[in-house]
């Protein structure tokens, strides 16, 4: 932020400074702090525009006085290469309240011209920051770390004050109080159980242990869970829990009392409290076991029925409460009675702000936010229930700490100049003003004949080189004290122009101009501007020459193109720069898309026709009803027209074109309508013709009336008139859509913003479409007034470490409401600042806040602020400080190995200070060794905060090599140290091939291939055939051969002729054999031309076919008797596709005699069957039952010799491995049936490490196990699922209400 000023010469109040001169700066925002030199600008929205139609809204010299008078500047910023003497620019709050388990650090942060250097006082006397180890003061700046990990914190307890000092002055900061939070134990005590009579009201006390803050107070019961409130049933403010009446389903023996400490965040707890509730039946039954047991209670003597309101809390008929100025007022009202009271609340003699009225606690407490002197007064809380009414008055006293009216600006001053520098305070009671110079009470600081004091203002006279200082000013009363540093540099500087040279202003016709001539100098400079180097520019139409030096132009027009020059003059020197200024043509539609209504299947045409500033690249655009056009070939775009070809009914709707320059657009739309091919003669409907005779009347602040005449409707009637409005000042040319009215009125009552220069117009709308707009109205100007709203989609993001970048979506001009639209950025570090800090910065998008600790949360506010005063109380928005890179690894990496597949990795979390940032997770990096050749590199992430994680999908018999690194947004941490491990031998895979190579009468020869991957050391091989039995699903005996591991071929000789086999072939190690590859192969015919087969059949069209596998002979079953059938044997060679077949000959099966008995209906034989299946039954389940106690196989006996988890299933039901199951492949022979109770399991595994990663590459548990299952059915392990399993954590729960 740079300055200006203006120079004051007074002839009578200030006579005594005619020769010297008098100066009164305030600072300028910089708006070209970040554009280059001959650097374009767009300038789209004015700043000070004309409040009516016949002056313009300039401030004259008695306003600008007055202002002089009664406020001083803003901040002042120097450029940081001239001498300066120290400012204060970062200090910790007033009350800092520290966690003891934290270092303690006290923030004192200063700019000057040379360096300052820092010292410290504590309790008044001088802190030797050297002379304590425990205490680190940071290079470079005066802010304290405090390491309290060894010390008692309660040895730092103190005020403390930094002083900032360089040769040029002293600077120092607020008294800053250090105390540690406190958590203290509840008091122990024993609570009475209580007995009370229905109907009555009750108090239960909290009371809970003075804390530093103080507790939050709440009611829960055993479970952690929050009792419930209610109108009948409420907390005060205080903790205490109130029953205006009580029922009998508050018995209950478990209310207790919870007090949350804020910083320690620790919980402390009442012993429980237990209320039992009695009827009157049941008090004169039991009234003497009663008294015998406990204390009898009771809020009123034996209430009978309903009864009138009381008050509980405050007592009495009046209060008092004392309330500090900007504080939150917290009145509070608790009657008793039956039914429940209502609660309302008044103000003697005035109205409840409405907009800064709250009320909580079912109406019982009130609450009255940013309280003023206006809110003092007497405050009337009512409860009324059917029985009658009852009124507490509370009397509110208003006080203030005091608060800045205007606080006192750094001064540059030239050598004999004058300056004033004012401390104007309020507060209640009066505050007193207390100056210092250098740190030291004015009265004892080294006279000075320049200087003159009173009360709030130094005057300084004719100022000479040397006497540059800070001055403070503090003004306390009973409620606190204000201490501000303002620092006088008497400097002696030429001037100097700030805005970038050459730069090139751009704008529209008819929109305002603003010409920036930034400057600084001591004496402040005076600007000059001039047109095209020759024409001198003055303060007046249709130019204003604002104090910082723009030059503004409202309106500006093409003759106001050319180049412009400020010059800045003191009695130093002179400088200039140059700007050029370049008025465009405002972009139009020239002929504007018209109303179509074409025929189904024809083409529609929109044309588009625009004008434009020819320096200007123009970019058209069309939409179809506010969106996108159609992905469809069908639509053309052309330079000034859009087709669309073969019409359909989904391309009805509103075309629109927008023409979009790079400063401003235009648009035009039209309705398309689509009717059939043919379409029947029918009325003629058109748009309605334009409204006409617009008038404007009732003209207020924020509305106005408009009425006009409405134009033809054109056989459809008037749906709607649209009213629309241009804005001339912010945007002019640009129609917006203000309301809409019913098509039978003809005025609207038009609700209007601050600070617009309002145009209207009205279009009707009927079934065709609108109207063409009628003529604008007259202008109508509306007054500036402060802003409505506050800027939208606050965000604070740390982009870096050490800063906090705030950013918001700026207000338009409209929104503005007035000239001069600023942001106010407010800060604060969540939990541990109480002050904000706060910078108002010109309209701009974003704010960066610098030296900010690393990832702590901040709270934001922005308000919007102009010359007319600030926007509503903006809304709290919590944002973070940049991350940066972890500090350190994970500690005591630890591997644990599973099995030939699976590990698992555990390590010790890092602390969260040196993750700094938000914890994403953690990420497993590994690669594996197989042999001596390295493998790809995996990588496994796991998010959360976690300690372990799993390593599925390892290779066995493999090495690897394993880092962890910590995660945040930021990036990854180091790795932690390698860590090598090895995963133990496995089944091999199957063999790679398995071929059979040639075929004999008696012999098969076999090849086949190692496998891919052996998992170990490769023992040989398993080799199993079998015979098929006639072609069928039927599989002779198993015959088993085992070969070494370099062998890799055999011949089988002694085999059947013509006979099919199957063949398994599987590889093992020492862990047992891997899955079985199968083949099946048949031997050569014994006649090795054909393959006979005996066809039967009824017809030709129903034969069926019997293999004869080279026999001489056949028997067919299964015939019908009686039924004659056609038999012919058929034979083909292998090698030769002709088929050869017999002569059919016709063979009929002789009929059953009618006196045979079929033995199948036989009773005998049904008995039978049954006693059979019965005892076949029996023996399968006593087989079932002898096998899965215990009946394996060989194999398992090697298996339990070895205990590998690799071939042991794992039990669905408990996790634990079950007995051995056979997998052998029993594929059925190609051609046959698969038998009823033949499956085909798969043994193959589909797992990979990929599989298990997250995202794309996998998910995983909590604890770092898969979610992602193998393609078969897995099993989880046992200990997957406790963190579900996990009892609930009573401060978890406690905190999750709080």
């Amino acid at each position: 932020m740079f300055v200006t000023g203006l120079k004051y010469v007074f002839s009578s109040f200030f006579a005594s400074f005619l020769q010297c001169g008098f100066r009164h700066l305030h600072p300028v925002d910089h708006p070209d702090s970040a554009v280059e030199p001959g650097e374009k600008v767009f300038i789209v929205t004015p700043t000070r525009p004309n409040m009516d139609g016949n002056r313009k809204w300039v401030p004259g010299f008695e306003a600008v006085l007055l202002i002089l008078l009664s406020h001083t500047a803003v901040a002042l910023e120097v450029p940081l290469d001239l001498p300066q003497p120290p400012t204060i620019t970062l200090q910790s709050p007033k009350d800092y309240i520290f966690d003891p388990r934290e270092n303690i650090v006290i923030h004192c942060e200063a700019k000057g011209k040379p360096q300052p250097s820092f010292s410290w006082t504590r309790n008044g006397s001088h802190f030797d920051v050297e002379k304590d180890s425990k205490v680190l003061m940071k290079p470079g700046s005066g802010t304290l770390v405090i390491d309290i990990s060894q010390e008692k914190a309660e040895a730092y307890e103190g005020t403390y004050q930094c002083t900032a000092h360089n040769e040029h002055g002293t600077a120092v900061s607020n008294n800053i109080i250090i105390r540690q939070s406190r958590s203290p134990l509840w008091s122990k005590e024993r609570n009475e159980a209580i007995v009370v009579q229905m109907g009555v009201s009750l108090v239960l006390q909290c009371r809970p242990p003075a804390g530093l803050p103080p507790p939050v107070i709440f009611w829960m019961d055993n479970n952690f869970q929050r009792l419930p409130l209610d109108k009948r049933v409420s907390q005060a403010l205080n903790g205490d829990l109130y029953f205006s009446n009580v029922l009998p389903e508050d018995t209950r023996s478990d209310y207790i009392c919870y007090a949350r400490f804020p910083h320690t965040q620790t919980i402390q707890q009442k012993q429980p409290i237990s209320v039992t509730v009695l009827d009157m039946e049941t008090i004169n039954a039991t009234v003497a076991a009663l008294y015998n047991i406990t204390d009898f209670y009771s809020g009123e003597c034996s209430p009978e029925g309903e009864r009138r309101p009381g008050f509980m809390l405050p007592l009495g008929t009046t209060s008092t409460q004392m309330v500090l100025r900007g504080e939150t007022l917290e009145l509070e009202c608790i009657a008793d009675g039956l039914p429940t009271p209502d609660i309302s609340w008044q103000k003697d003699g005035g109205e409840l702000p409405s907009s800064r009225t709250s009320f909580h606690n079912f109406k019982k407490t009130l609450k009255i936010s940013d309280v003023n002197e206006a809110d003092g007064g007497a405050y009337r809380c009512t409860a009324t229930n059917n029985l009658g009414t009852v009124h507490h008055i509370i009397k509110v006293t208003v006080n203030a700490a005091p608060f800045w009216v205007s606080a006192p600006r750094n001064l540059i001053l030239a050598p004999n100049e004058t300056g004033i520098l004012t401390c104007r305070v309020s507060g209640e009671p009066k505050p007193q003003i207390s100056w210092f110079v250098n740190g030291v009470p004015i009265e004892n600081a080294p006279e000075d004949h320049s200087r003159k004091v009173d009360d709030d203002t130094v005057i300084l006279s004719s100022v000479q080189s040397g006497s540059s200082a800070v001055y403070q000013c503090n003004a306390s009363n009973a409620f606190g004290y204000l201490m501000a540093n303002a620092f006088v540099s008497v400097l002696a500087e030429p001037p100097r122009v700030l805005t970038p040279p050459n730069r090139v202003y751009q704008v529209i016709t008819n929109s305002p101009a603003l010409l920036h001539c930034a400057s600084f100098g001591s004496p402040i400079p005076t600007i000059t501007w001039f047109k095209d180097s020759q024409i001198s520019i003055k303060n007046s139409d249709p130019y204003v020459i604002h104090e910082d030096g723009t030059l503004e132009i409202h309106v500006a027009q093409p003759l106001n193109s050319g180049k412009y020059t400020c010059i800045a003059t003191n009695n130093l020197g002179i400088k200039e720069n140059h700007v050029f200024l370049e008025v465009k043509e405002p972009t139009r539609i020239l002929k504007q898309p018209e109303y179509k209504v074409v025929q189904r299947g024809l083409s529609a045409v929109f044309e588009c026709k625009v004008k434009h500033d020819p320096s200007l690249v123009p970019t058209m655009t069309w939409l179809k009803d506010k969106g996108e056009l159609p992905d469809d070939e069908r639509f053309e775009v052309d330079t000034d027209s859009l087709i669309i070809k073969d019409v359909t009914d989904e391309d009805e709707g509103t075309y629109t074109c927008i023409m979009n320059t790079t400063l401003d657009q235009d648009s035009a739309s039209a309705m398309l309508t689509v009717v059939e091919a043919t379409p029947t003669p029918a009325i003629v409907y058109e748009k309605p013709d334009s409204p006409a005779d617009l008038e404007l009347t009732d003209q207020t602040e924020r509305t106005v009336q408009l009425t006009w005449t409405p134009g033809d409707e054109h056989n459809s009637p008037t749906q709607k008139f649209l009213i629309q409005y241009e804005d001339l000042l912010h945007e002019p040319g640009v129609w917006i859509n203000l309301t809409e009215v019913a098509g039978t009125s003809t005025t609207a009552q038009l609700n209007l913003s601050p600070y617009v220069y309002y145009s209207f117009r009205v279009r009707a709308l009927n079934n065709v479409g609108y109207s063409e707009p009628s003529q604008p109205s007259r202008q109508y100007r509306t007054n500036p007034a402060a802003p409505d709203e506050n800027p939208s989609d606050v965000h604070g993001v740390g982009l870096e470490p050490g800063n906090l970048v705030i950013s918001w979506t700026p207000l338009t001009g409209f929104q503005s409401n007035g000239p001069g639209l600023e942001y106010k950025v407010q800060w604060r570090q969540k939990d541990i600042e109480e002050n904000w800090s706060s910078k108002n910065v010109a309209n701009v998008s974003q704010f960066v806040v610098s030296g900010t600790p690393t990832y702590v949360p901040y709270e934001i506010k922005v308000q919007a602020l102009n010359d007319y005063g600030s926007g509503p109380d903006p809304e709290v928005v919590i944002g973070y400080s940049g991350e940066d890179l972890p500090l350190s690894a994970p500690d005591s990496v630890r591997v644990m190995v599973h099995s030939s597949t699976l590990a698992e990795v555990h390590w010790e979390p890092v602390a969260f200070p040196s993750v700094r940032g938000k914890l994403q997770g953690y990420k497993k990096q590994k690669l594996s060794k197989k042999g001596r050749q390295p493998q790809e590199e995996q990588v496994l992430s796991f998010s959360g905060n976690r300690s372990e994680g799993r390593l599925p999908g390892l290779q066995p018999y493999s090495v690897y090599s394993l880092f962890v690194k910590v995660l945040n947004s930021k990036g990854e941490g180091p790795p932690s140290p390698s860590k090598t491990f090895e995963t133990p031998e496995g089944v091999p895979e199957q063999p790679s091939f398995l071929n059979v190579v040639n075929h004999g009468m008696d012999s098969l020869t076999l090849e086949w291939g190692p496998p891919t991957n052996n998992n170990g050391r490769l023992a040989g091989y398993t080799l199993k055939y079998q015979p098929g039995i006639n072609y069928t699903s039927e599989l002779g005996p198993v015959k088993v051969m085992t070969f070494l591991a370099n062998e890799t071929t055999i011949t089988l000789g002694n085999l059947n002729a013509s006979m099919l086999y199957k063949f398994y072939l599987s590889a093992r190690t020492i862990k047992g054999p891997g899955p079985d590859i199968t083949q099946e192969a048949s031997t050569a015919m014994d006649t090795s031309e054909s393959y006979p087969t005996v066809e039967t059949g009824k017809g030709k069209e129903d034969w069926k076919k019997e293999m004869v596998n080279g026999s001489h002979s056949h028997m067919i079953k299964g015939l019908k008797p009686g039924m004659s059938y056609r038999v012919r044997v058929v034979a083909k060679d292998a090698a030769d596709p002709t088929v050869h077949s017999t002569d059919e000959v016709l063979v009929t099966v002789p009929a059953v005699p009618s006196r045979q008995v079929d033995i199948a209906t036989q009773g005998w034989f049904i008995g039978l069957m049954c006693a059979i299946a019965l005892l076949i039954l029996v023996l399968l389940i006593v087989c079932f039952i002898k096998r899965n106690k215990g009946g394996k196989y060989p194999v398992k006996e090697k298996e339990d010799a070895h205990q590998d988890p690799e071939i042991q299933p794992m039990k669905e039901d408990d996790g634990t491995f079950g007995e051995y199951s056979d997998t052998e492949d029993h594929k059925p022979l190609k051609g046959s049936r698969t038998p009823s109770n033949g499956t085909v399991r798969r043994d193959e595994s589909d797992d990979s490490l990929v599989d298990y990663g997250e995202g794309g590459d996998g998910q995983f548990n909590e604890d770092g196990s898969f979610i992602g299952q193998y393609s078969g059915k897995k099993e989880k392990d046992t200990h997957e699922g406790n963190e579900s399993s996990e009892a609930p954590s009573p401060v978890n729960a406690m905190n999750s209400f709080v």
